[in-house]
């Protein structure tokens, strides 16, 4: 494998080889960049650049590991007419991503009745692996919301508020979605998901503002004050989404035998962009985003419910929602000229800068909410997007801390019940269907998720704004 080089203190660089397309860039401190020489993902991250029709750069940002196909934490614009389309590209969790909402709490309200506030939240909010929903959707209410996601619940079934949706990537609706490209497995599967959790990375985490950065912008975000109580939604489209991956994985691999054979490895398989098995996979990944974010704000509703029952003056604002697995068409900047691709991020979220029509009015201004969780036990970020992003990164930074160990090891070297008397000798708090099963979460687990926000801000591709310190932590 060709060893990166280094250009500063937070990027390094593949020239563009062999049947390398575009180079390889690469957002990452020194010590960022040895966790990434001890996988697969670089070599992926090449693999990429090998693609039809990708522009500028194959991307990776300082949480990247290596994933199935693309690496987990990659970034990649398609040529919208001459370019691809990869579920590989996108991940298996179709719109993965974090809700975050602030609330007027304080931490010392909150924290004389945590227990019962996880206790009242894990009763609400279905968690963990195959868990269900009471209410059963019926193949109408299933369409509507693969058609119209979040927007659908708040204008239509009056569930929840404007500001909800209006402060949410894409509006909380991806209007390409074409559910009839679903399957009949995807909708079994996402018919009794609609307001659950899941399992593995995917939380509810209560969290104070810990630390302010950037005033001005923390204020126009809703983070007001220091010890501020919020709460972060971290969870994505369930089995539907994944079921959808699934199925056009399998169909492309059909359809494309002999470029199959020709690849690296099967799950960078892609359908050329314009063809019908593209803009079926297009269609159906847009129907499982707008599921996934139906799926956060029914999870947000009825978290506000409980603590409005502890707390009966409590007011909530929605800071944003963003997502970290999909592939959109958007225009961008590349060698001077105006280009519509199709932007995948996997492991990376939007990161878009002031002036953007795609933001919301209160935020024209100031430029994206970045939401960026760390591991269970750390604390989580936010960030705002820049004019660099956009000219660096299509518009994008990190995403999380980024795994460095395999689940199985996890559990091999720790022990879940110890891991929550650690944290409660730091006052955080967890409750989990299975208190052994969270031992693959360990911080331990994951990269140090400061260093990975310290590359972001550094390279001007996410800039700090506020750090949260987790207070009580939901796990499936």
């Amino acid at each position: 494998m060709t060893t990166p080089t280094k250009l500063n203190e937070y990027s390094y660089l593949v020239e563009k080889e062999g049947k390398m397309n575009v180079p390889l860039k690469i957002f990452a401190s020194e010590k960022l960049m040895e966790k990434m020489l001890g996988d697969k993902c670089i070599q992926q991250g090449i693999n990429v650049a090998c693609m039809p029709g990708i522009q500028g750069w194959s991307i990776m940002m300082p949480d990247a590991h290596q994933g199935y196909g693309f690496s987990i934490g990659g970034v990649a614009a398609f040529d919208a007419r001459h370019g691809c389309i990869s579920p590989g590209g996108i991940g298996f969790d179709i719109n993965c991503g974090v809700r975050l909402v602030a609330t007027s709490l304080t931490r010392d309200q909150v924290l004389p009745k945590i227990q019962e506030l996880l206790d009242g939240l894990f009763k609400a909010i279905p968690c963990g692996v195959g868990m269900e929903a009471k209410e059963r959707l019926t193949d109408e209410e299933l369409d509507a919301i693969l058609l119209g996601g979040a927007r659908y619940l708040v204008e239509e079934k009056q569930f929840g508020e404007q500001q909800d949706i209006d402060n949410c990537e894409e509006g909380g609706c991806l209007a390409a979605a074409k559910p009839e490209f679903v399957s009949r497995r995807a909708r079994a599967r996402g018919r009794r998901q609609l307001g659950t959790l899941g399992a593995g990375n995917h939380f509810i985490e209560i969290q104070t503002v810990q630390e302010i950065y950037d005033q001005d912008t923390a204020k126009a975000f809703g983070l007001t004050n220091p010890d501020q109580v919020v709460f972060m939604i971290h969870c994505g489209s369930r089995g539907l989404g994944h079921q959808v991956a699934s199925d056009f994985l399998r169909q492309m691999e059909e359809e494309y035998p002999d470029l199959v054979e020709q690849l690296p490895e099967k799950d960078l398989v892609y359908a050329p962009l314009g063809s019908k098995i593209a803009d079926e996979y297009f269609g159906a990944m847009c129907a499982a985003a707008n599921f996934a974010w139906a799926n956060r704000h029914s999870i947000a509703n009825n978290a506000k419910k409980v603590f409005s029952e502890l707390f009966p003056e409590v007011s909530f604002h929605a800071v944003y929602d963003v997502c970290h697995n999909i592939a959109k068409k958007e225009i961008h900047t590349i060698n001077g000229e105006e280009k519509e691709v199709m932007v995948h991020r996997k492991g990376a979220t939007r990161a878009f800068g002031p002036g953007s029509d795609d933001l919301p009015e209160a935020y024209k201004g100031i430029g994206q909410p970045v939401l960026i969780p760390g591991s269970m036990g750390t604390g989580s970020y936010v960030l705002v997007g820049t004019d660099q992003a956009m000219q660096q990164s299509f518009g994008s930074t990190a995403h999380g801390a980024g795994r460095v160990m395999s689940r199985h090891k996890a559990k091999q070297l720790f022990d879940g019940e110890a891991l929550k008397k650690e944290l409660e000798d730091e006052e955080i708090y967890l409750k989990a269907g299975s208190v052994k099963g969270v031992a693959d979460e360990a911080p331990l687990a994951y990269k140090d998720v400061d260093e990975v926000i310290k590359v972001s801000h550094d390279a001007h591709i996410g800039e700090k704004v506020a750090r949260l310190k987790p207070l009580g932590v939901i796990k499936g």
